[in-house]
């Protein structure tokens, strides 16, 4: 049994940091790099590629909406032939650092509000779909399971990889409980790293109001920016060790552990 373990990372910008990218990037199988758009800025992302590279971790690009006063966070209600530029423009950007650093953009997920936004929004994650297609057919797009992402890109050819998110609420429904709702956001290590194990064997997770919701992920992501992030991506390595896990990149490229 394996399984990827994925972050956010590439989210500090200038003066500002967040998160602790040189630890998590010890701990990771692949890193969701920032591209510029809702977070990051150039230094940043070279940095982060170089030293994803340096440390065997596949590097995906994290594309977003054109808001960095919003971390990316707010819902942009774009032209779709306009929000697939942006996405291509961002992987090209990030495509530019991973070359220098000496390796590649090697899948793509969107960020935030875009990424909420392409589980129900057929028009936005199509658009996703297009730009990803356009750019490089053989990249695997990450996103929520059964979500309009996923489906509009396995309609497309492209490969489709569910992901599970450690650290987050569940809705009875498969989605993600909403930021400003009780129980969005988890920080407990032990129980984010039970979920993990529980998800590998039952394929399952409770929802906040306690109901089991099947879930189906090759890879499980655990935020950059969440506070105690760090200790959390630990906690769940020890758990899949213990457990006799593979902990390894879901695309080649990286390495494993």
């Amino acid at each position: 049994m394996n399984v990827d373990l994925n972050s956010d990372l590439g989210e500090s910008f200038g003066r500002w940091t967040l998160g602790d990218d040189d630890a998590m990037l010890g701990l990771v199988t692949s890193a969701n790099v920032a591209c510029g758009f809702h977070a990051g800025d150039p230094s940043t992302l070279r940095r982060t590629c170089a030293r994803a590279a340096d440390g065997g971790v596949v590097v995906g690009a994290q594309v977003g909406y054109r808001d960095l006063a919003g971390f990316g966070r707010r819902f942009v209600d774009m032209d779709p032939g306009e929000l697939a530029d942006d996405v291509l423009y961002q992987l090209g950007a990030l495509e530019a650092m991973c070359r220098v650093a000496g390796t590649a953009v090697r899948y793509v997920k969107p960020h935030g509000a875009l990424y909420n936004a392409a589980v129900h929004h057929t028009a936005q994650a199509r658009a996703v779909v297009d730009a990803v297609r356009d750019y490089d057919p053989s990249l695997p797009v990450l996103g929520l399971p059964g979500s309009e992402l996923l489906a509009a890109a396995e309609a497309a050819g492209l490969r489709a990889v569910p992901e599970f998110f450690v650290d987050r609420g569940y809705t009875p429904d498969g989605a993600l409980v909403p930021r400003s709702e009780p129980g969005a956001l988890l920080h407990d290590p032990d129980e984010v790293a039970a979920r993990v194990l529980r998800l590998l064997a039952d394929g399952a997770v409770e929802a906040v109001d306690g109901t089991v919701v099947a879930v189906r992920a090759e890879s499980a992501c655990v935020h950059g920016d969440s506070p105690g992030a760090v200790e959390m991506a630990r906690a769940v390595r020890a758990a899949l060790a213990g457990a006799g896990v593979e902990v390894r990149a879901f695309v080649a490229g990286g390495g494993g552990a």
